[in-house]
């Protein structure tokens, strides 16, 4: 019993600072919501929400990367395989780099075509193609922050990856009020705190890069198809997540455009936003116990799997329940905070949105745990297969069918109802997996 009591004890500490740091990276877009919403009205918060799927697509290109290699790395080290540990590390690297100058060339080449693309009007067209450009430009930042952050967490120091991320929030949330407001900076100064928090990010785990005896290394080993093809898919269900809330965000985006105009597309981005901080604590929660599940399963100790199995979903469960109370007991002033000039349309559709939309929480919130424990077991299908579920077979038809139907309403309640199904079928599966040992592995 000593053993799992120990065991608890580090769940609590790597899930709480866990959640904690991507509570911080969450805040990032809220920050900008906030200030652009106070300085910049309606117009300027239609544009930030038009731009944010193509930072759910950049962030989520870093977490794949960073989760993916990190499992490889924490199962490599607890089977004692160091090289093998450093080579992740290295592949994960390498691949961001790649990602990083497409991401680049992007925003030097097709700002304005993107954001078109995500359709902006001549309202905001030119405040969205700003806004994309300078995070594209980023993009190197936000690859390099994700990884080092995995990386780190994974190495036995979550709390340097906690602070990491926290601090660059912070930062963001004091360079957004700087560049906005005293300095006038406007939609340009909202995007370029952004861009500099991963850089501050990055900045707090050099002292860790430049330890002795840290776990992982940078060799010099070119670029393995397999190994990178094993990251890839380890991280994807991460990627696919942050994909999933990029379609979500642009199908809602031309839904409620078409229903209520540039003020509704605002009032959703106070809605999407507010959601983000709530998937950043269930996957703060999960990707805390991916270190000590991926060190279970690399140890063969499906006792120890089981256990930190449970406590996540409990964990994660409790944490929606508290979510969704507060969403439902404070929707007026929590659309307020956001309404910085006291729209009544917009305050009426935000509300509205707050109360059907997170209404999926314990279900997202589910979905999001499964979607990171599977690839810490090297299960990668079942953790894409609902992931994909989630985000794009069943949601998008689920909107468009739903709008029809309901108008705005409709819209809101597409999304509990898909998460719904979806915790339904992971929850079979899961019971499937475990029945089975994970495939064998962990049968006596």
């Amino acid at each position: 019993m000593q053993k799992f009591r120990e065991l608890r004890g580090e769940f609590v500490r790597y899930a709480s600072l866990s959640a904690l740091g991507t509570l911080g990276t969450s805040c990032y877009i809220l920050a900008d919501t906030f200030f652009v919403a106070k300085g910049l009205g309606t117009a300027g918060l239609a544009a930030l929400n038009l731009a944010i799927p193509v930072y759910n697509l950049i962030y989520g290109v870093g977490l794949m990367l960073g989760m993916g290699g990190a499992t490889k790395f924490a199962v490599s080290a607890s089977q004692g395989e160091r090289e093998a540990g450093n080579r992740a590390y290295a592949m994960a690297l390498l691949l961001a780099g790649i990602a990083a100058v497409a991401f680049v060339a992007a925003g030097l080449l097709f700002p304005a075509e993107i954001a078109r693309l995500l359709g902006a009007d001549e309202e905001v067209f030119d405040m969205t193609r700003t806004y994309l450009q300078v995070l594209l430009l980023f993009a190197p930042a936000f690859l390099l922050n994700a990884v080092l952050v995995s990386f780190v967490r994974n190495d036995g120091n979550p709390r340097l990856a906690m602070l990491a991320t926290v601090g660059a929030s912070l930062s963001n949330v004091a360079l957004d009020y700087l560049f906005i407001f005293p300095c006038g900076m406007g939609i340009f100064g909202a995007v370029f705190a952004t861009g500099l928090a991963p850089v501050i990010g990055v900045c707090i785990l050099l002292p860790h890069m430049l330890r002795r005896e840290r776990g992982f290394r940078l060799t010099c080993r070119g670029l393995h198809p397999r190994l990178a093809g094993q990251e890839a898919a380890l991280g994807f269900p991460s990627l696919v997540t942050q994909l999933s809330s990029a379609v979500v965000m642009i199908t809602f985006n031309f839904l409620i455009l078409d229903l209520a105009g540039n003020v509704g597309v605002a009032a959703y981005g106070v809605v999407a936003n507010l959601a983000l901080i709530a998937v950043g604590l269930y996957t703060g929660v999960a990707q805390g116990a991916q270190p000590l599940l991926s060190r279970a399963w690399g140890q063969r100790d499906g006792e120890g799997l089981q256990r930190l199995t449970r406590w996540s979903t409990w964990s994660v469960l409790a944490l929606s329940l508290v979510t969704l109370a507060v969403i439902l007991a404070f929707p007026g002033p929590i659309a307020a905070l956001f309404n910085g000039e006291g729209d009544a349309v917009l305050q009426g559709i935000a509300e509205q949105g707050l109360r059907l939309y997170f209404l999926s929480s314990p279900f997202a919130a589910y979905n999001l745990l499964l979607a990171t424990l599977f690839p810490s077991v090297e299960r990668a299908l079942p953790a894409h297969a609902l992931s994909l579920l989630r985000g794009l077979v069943l949601l998008v038809p689920a909107a468009f069918a739903f709008a029809a139907l309901w108008g705005l309403v409709g819209v809101w309640l597409a999304v509990p109802v898909t998460e719904a199904v979806t915790a339904a079928a992971g929850y079979l599966v899961l019971r499937r997996e475990r029945a089975r040992g994970f495939g064998g592995e962990l049968q006596p």
